[in-house]
């Protein structure tokens, strides 16, 4: 048994100087000491499990990135002369711009938790492709619902791992978790009910025999919004 504990103190002891040897304070005495040519790499921003959501918040933004400029593709559509929907274009200019200012503040919360983005890296959520954007005003409200709702389980995707960390790793990040809690979750909640809720009343009031009021009157709906 004394041999038990006297091995339980040992690796205690060399647990601890291992981790004094991975902080701030070691890398200053260090680099400030007579011998000093290590540099001070601790002292920066990142704790928590900020090393395993990193590469998550990074598809995160080429996701809002590319729907903000889906967004803008719709906008456009609806702008033109042929189409002339300024309802249609206002609700679409202004996801555009949300999602757009959406990816900027995160790439703030992520270079201040220490961490970097690269958009010199291919990933998956870019935009290989425009989208198709020549579409009816319910189709397109049929995408923007699709789009919001890719978003919002882009945001729970990231919120998961910083609640119950990876497999390998059990580290928790209460505050990026409350981050996307407070800045996404509710505010995508709230978009995916008001597009469903444009595209089931456009849905009933193309029915009729001449649709083309009923969109029109829908349109001047959309502008006062």
């Amino acid at each position: 048994m004394k041999y038990f504990i006297a091995f339980a103190l040992i690796a205690a002891v060399c647990a601890l100087a291992q981790a004094q040897e991975q902080t701030c304070q070691v890398d200053v005495q260090s680099a400030c000491g007579q011998t000093a040519n290590g540099g001070v790499s601790n002292c920066n921003a990142r704790y928590a499990a900020i090393g395993h959501l990193e590469p998550k918040l990074q598809d995160y933004i080429q996701l809002q990135l590319k729907k903000s400029y889906e967004y803008l593709l719709l906008a456009t559509h609806f702008n033109s002369y042929q189409m002339n929907r300024p309802g249609f274009q206002k609700l679409y200019q202004g996801l555009s711009d949300r999602s757009f200012d959406d990816t900027i503040e995160l790439i703030k919360q992520v270079t201040r938790r220490g961490g970097s983005v690269d958009f010199s890296k291919a990933h998956d959520k870019g935009v290989a492709h425009p989208p198709e954007v020549h579409l009816n005003e319910l189709e397109s409200l049929a995408r923007a619902l699709d789009n919001e709702k890719e978003l919002t389980n882009g945001a729970i995707h990231v919120h998961t791992s910083a609640t119950h960390g990876t497999t390998q790793n059990r580290e928790h990040d209460p505050e990026m978790a409350h981050y996307l809690q407070e800045n996404f979750l509710s505010k995508q909640a709230e978009s995916v009910r008001k597009l469903s809720g444009y595209a089931n009343d456009l849905s009933k009031l193309v029915t009729v025999r001449e649709p083309s009021l009923s969109v029109y009157l829908f349109d001047e709906y959309l502008q006062k919004q």
